[in-house]
C-alpha cells in the first residue's frame, strides 16, 4: 500500500525540489508540538528570540515595534542605521509608522536597502510606478505615511540592475562610519531570504562560498516561491508572477548585526518549523537566521502540528 512517506524519493527524483533537501530531517522538524517552539537549539544565537504572536494583528504591531525602536534606539544613540527591507510581509509597516510619528523620530540617519524585486533573467527590474513592484510597496507602506519623518530619496536604495551591485560597497561605507547593519526579512515558502532561493546551492562548492555570494541579478525562481507570490500578489494567478528577480544574498543578510524576521499563517508551518530545528545548510537559507541576534515573530498558528503520528508509520 502506499504511504505518503512512500513517496518522497519520486518526488526528489523528479527534480521538483532542491536536491539538497532532507526531506526526513524537514519532516522531524515538522513533528514537534507547540510548546516545543521556545526549545533553544545549540546553534541558535545566545541573542536569538523566537516571539509567538497570537494573531496577524498582534504579529503586525510586534514585527512593526521591534523595527520602529531600532529605529529608534540608533537615533538616541546618534548612530547611522542600514536597515535591509522586504516587501512581504508588508503589514509592519503601518505599525512602525505609527510608532515613529508617535515619538516624533525622524529617519534622517536611516538608509533603506530594498532587499529584492521583480526581473527579466537580464535583471532588468520592474519599474517602481509598476503595480506589483517591490519597490513601489515599501513606498507605498512605509516611506510616504512617514512624510516628513521618512529618509531622504537620497538614502533609499533599491535592487535595479544598476543599483543592486553597489550595495556591498555602501553598506561597507556606512559601517565604517559607524553604522549598523539591520535586515527585516520574511521566510518563503521553500525557506528562502529575500529571493535567494536554496536550489543556487548546487553552484558552490562550499558553504563559504555561498556565503560570500552578495546579490544575484535575474535569479531563477523556485516554482513553490511563485505559487507563494501568486496567493499574495496576484490573487493567484500564477502566469502574473515574473520567474525572475533580483536579490540580495548570503554575504549581506548574514553579515547584519542584528535580524528582524516575520512568518505568519498555516501555510507557513513547515517554514518555521524547518528554520528553527534544521541548523545551518545552504539548501535551506533560513535556517542561518537563528545563528544570529535578532527576533523572529510568527502567528501561534503557524506552529499547529503538521504531521499526524500516523504519517510515520511506514518509513
Amino acid at each position: 500500500m502506499l504511504n505518503l512517506i512512500s513517496t518522497i524519493k519520486d518526488s526528489c527524483v523528479e527534480n521538483y525540489y532542491p536536491k539538497g533537501w532532507d526531506f526526513y530531517k524537514i519532516l522531524e522538524c515538522c513533528k514537534h508540538k507547540k510548546e516545543d517552539v521556545f526549545e533553544r537549539q545549540s546553534f541558535w544565537h545566545k541573542d536569538f528570540t523566537p516571539v509567538m504572536c497570537k494573531d496577524m494583528t498582534a504579529f503586525e504591531v510586534k514585527f512593526g515595534h521591534e523595527i520602529a525602536l531600532t529605529i529608534k534606539e540608533a537615533r538616541e544613540k546618534k548612530q547611522k542605521l542600514a536597515m535591509i527591507l522586504p516587501a512581504g510581509p508588508v503589514g509592519m509597516y503601518k505599525w512602525a509608522v505609527f510608532f515613529l510619528k508617535e515619538w516624533k523620530v525622524s529617519c534622517d540617519h536611516l538608509y533603506t536597502f530594498s532587499m529584492d524585486e521583480w526581473s527579466d533573467s537580464e535583471g532588468n527590474e520592474l519599474g517602481l510606478d509598476c503595480p506589483g513592484s517591490f519597490g513601489k510597496a515599501i513606498i507605498e507602506a512605509f516611506y510616504k505615511p512617514l512624510g516628513e519623518l521618512a529618509p531622504p530619496h537620497q538614502q533609499r536604495y533599491f535592487a535595479t540592475r544598476s543599483c543592486l551591485p553597489t550595495y556591498v560597497e555602501t553598506i561597507n561605507r556606512l559601517r565604517r562610519e559607524g553604522a549598523q547593519l539591520v535586515t527585516v526579512f520574511g521566510i518563503g515558502r521553500c525557506f528562502h531570504i529575500a529571493f535567494w532561493e536554496p536550489h543556487f546551492a548546487e553552484e558552490f562548492e562550499t558553504e563559504s562560498e555561498w556565503k560570500k555570494a552578495t546579490y544575484r541579478l535575474g535569479a531563477k525562481l523556485n516554482p513553490l516561491t511563485i505559487e507563494q507570490n501568486a496567493l499574495w500578489w496576484f490573487k493567484g494567478l500564477i502566469p502574473a508572477v515574473p520567474a525572475r528577480a533580483n536579490t540580495i544574498g548570503p554575504g549581506i543578510f548574514l553579515s547584519s548585526d542584528k535580524v528582524i524576521g516575520g512568518c505568519y499563517g498555516t501555510i507557513s508551518g513547515m517554514a518555521l518549523w524547518t528554520t528553527l530545528r534544521y541548523s545551518p545548510s545552504i539548501w535551506v537559507p533560513s535556517s542561518f537566521m537563528p545563528t544570529m541576534p535578532g527576533k523572529l515573530f510568527f502567528t501561534e498558528d503557524a506552529t499547529d502540528a503538521l504531521i499526524p503520528d500516523s504519517f510515520y508509520e511506514v518509513v
